[in-house]
Formats: structure tokens, C-alpha cells, sequence
């Protein structure tokens, strides 16, 4: 009997946990006022910063496009070069 009275109590506290655990739509609510006050403690970058970094981004993509596309071409003729084609 013993057993089956730790077992009891053992549901009992389980339901008493669950209890305790906020609701789904009061955590969301929570993760949501939280993420607000996270976002106004960010830095952002003004106007200026974001279209030159933006600038650089795009400089750096056009430069190894170059440099991959170069790559591509010298192994195509190698390669080429090597089958006798």
C-alpha cells in the first residue's frame, strides 16, 4: 500500500507543477515584452553606416565572383589543355 500512496502523491505534485507553469499565451506574452525591451537596448547603425557597409558587401562579392570566375577559366584550359582538346 505504501507504494501506491508515493505514487498518488507523486501524481499529486506533478499537478500542482503543471499548475505553477504559466499559460502558452502568458509565456508568448512574456518572449514578446522581453524581445521589446532586448531591441531598444540594440545600437543600430545609422543611414550612412548601413549603405556603406552595404557598399562594401557588394564590392567584396563582385571581387571574388572575379577572382572564382578567373579560377574557373585557367582550370578549364588546363584541363583542356591536358586531354589534348
Amino acid at each position: 500500500m505504501a507504494e501506491n500512496e508515493k505514487a498518488v502523491q507523486a501524481k499529486k505534485e506533478k499537478k500542482t507543477d503543471k499548475t505553477a507553469k504559466p499559460g502558452f499565451f502568458a509565456r508568448v506574452g512574456k518572449w514578446l515584452r522581453d524581445m521589446k525591451s532586448e531591441l531598444k537596448k540594440v545600437q543600430w547603425p545609422t543611414r550612412k553606416q548601413t549603405i556603406n557597409n552595404t557598399l562594401i558587401v557588394i564590392a567584396c562579392v563582385i571581387v571574388v565572383g572575379v577572382c572564382i570566375g578567373l579560377f574557373d577559366l585557367v582550370a578549364q584550359q588546363a584541363i583542356g589543355l591536358l586531354l589534348g582538346g
